[in-house]
């Protein structure tokens, strides 16, 4: 007889993720949800060339907890109505700083106060230096 563990991995399907090639339109989408969620301070990062985590990051600020959490909430569920898939999501729990990672886009959204204390908008804004540096 099959471990509870065993039975709940057979029975259920593995978790279905974004392509890895997101086009320009889906970066519009993402934005425009961002938007219909009330998400605040929205800004987009061009990572690429910077990383390899992806092309885009957005980092977008809800006015509580729970208004973070149903911003990352609502992200995912139109990724899947619009047959993009499932988002990896992390932070959720506490939802002082939730991570939508949807492939090439990874969406960070803060209450304000993390958001400030974290400054992710300086780190990744700065631009990387031409030469490497040697020890």
């Amino acid at each position: 007889m099959p471990s509870a563990l065993e039975g709940a991995r057979r029975s259920t399907p593995p978790a279905e993720r974004v392509s890895p090639h997101v086009s320009e339109g889906l970066l519009a989408e993402v934005l425009a949800w961002l938007d219909d969620a009330k998400a605040e301070n929205v800004v987009t990062i061009d990572i690429r060339g910077k990383s390899s985590i992806g092309d885009y990051m957005l980092i977008a600020s809800g006015r509580s907890d729970r208004h973070v959490g149903a911003i990352a909430e609502q992200l995912q569920r139109k990724l899947k109505d619009e047959g993009y898939g499932r988002a990896n999501i992390e932070g959720q729990p506490q939802c002082d700083w939730v991570l939508v990672d949807i492939g090439d886009i990874i969406v960070h959204v803060f209450r304000p106060e993390v958001r400030e204390f974290y400054n992710l908008e300086k780190m990744w804004s700065a631009e990387r230096p031409s030469d490497p540096t040697t020890h």
